[in-house]
């Protein structure tokens, strides 16, 4: 049978819709759940806000056991490695753009964490002027909640040095500075923080789940007019042809 008969054509058209109806209703069902997912991970870490603060004995030391503990409240003790102050360039807070400012506190020798102190603005006519940002000696408490490292930027050198940076790589920056520093961060909190300039309205992390449906409604939707436009064009057109043929 020719490919070009009206049967074989049919059978073409017909097996051509039934899979792309099926692809865009799985790529819907997979958006839906993808939503999913990231509300049980938003209600995880909503349970784990409210859970009591986590002893200092229990911080995870690696990174499987750190994600278990994001969102989770902490007061660590320990003793500022000052010197080792970075300032993260091009970050946000309240759509304001500076610096994250994140400082390693040593729990014990040889074993820190890296905190993020706080936001502070960028010198617009100088962006390589930093801002001030003071720190108590001998050993302080800092109050806040674990989190994971800070996010990271495009850039261009993936070798950073100095106090300014676009980027910090935990394990990387262990090695440069010589201290384990544990796989996560610490967010530390204004409650109990000192008056050192620096802003602490930490963002909730966006879990993007109204952009899943989103898109889930666009795939099925496709998927209706696909069904749509078959029914149509190669079931109803041809029976109102011959409805409305004339008879000899």
């Amino acid at each position: 049978m020719s490919l070009s008969s009206p049967v074989v054509r049919r059978w073409v058209v017909l097996l051509a819709t039934l899979a792309a109806v099926a692809l865009t209703v799985r790529l819907g069902a997979w958006q839906l759940a993808r939503a999913a997912q990231k509300e049980a991970m938003q209600a995880s870490a909503d349970t784990r806000s409210t859970l009591a603060p986590l002893a200092t004995a229990d911080l995870a030391r690696d990174g499987h056991a750190a994600a278990a503990q994001h969102d989770r409240r902490i007061t660590l003790s320990g003793r500022w490695l000052a010197e080792q102050t970075l300032y993260l360039d091009n970050r946000q807070m309240n759509g304001r753009v500076g610096f994250f400012v994140v400082t390693p506190l040593e729990l014990a020798p040889g074993d820190a964490v890296m905190v993020l102190r706080g936001w502070a603005p960028r010198d617009f006519q100088d962006r390589t002027r930093l801002p001030a940002a003071p720190l108590s000696a001998g050993t302080v408490s800092v109050a806040g909640t674990i989190a994971p490292p800070p996010g990271k930027l495009y850039a261009f050198d993936g070798t950073e040095r100095g106090p300014l940076r676009q980027n910090l790589d935990l394990a990387v920056y262990s090695r440069e500075i010589g201290v384990a520093l544990r796989p996560l961060s610490l967010q530390q909190q204004d409650s109990g923080a000192p008056d050192d300039g620096l802003r602490r309205q930490w963002p909730k992390p966006a879990v993007d789940v109204h952009k899943h449906y989103g898109y889930a409604f666009q795939w099925f939707a496709l998927a209706f007019l696909l069904s749509g436009l078959y029914v149509w064009f190669q079931l109803l057109g041809p029976w109102r042809e011959r409805r409305l043929r004339p008879t000899a």
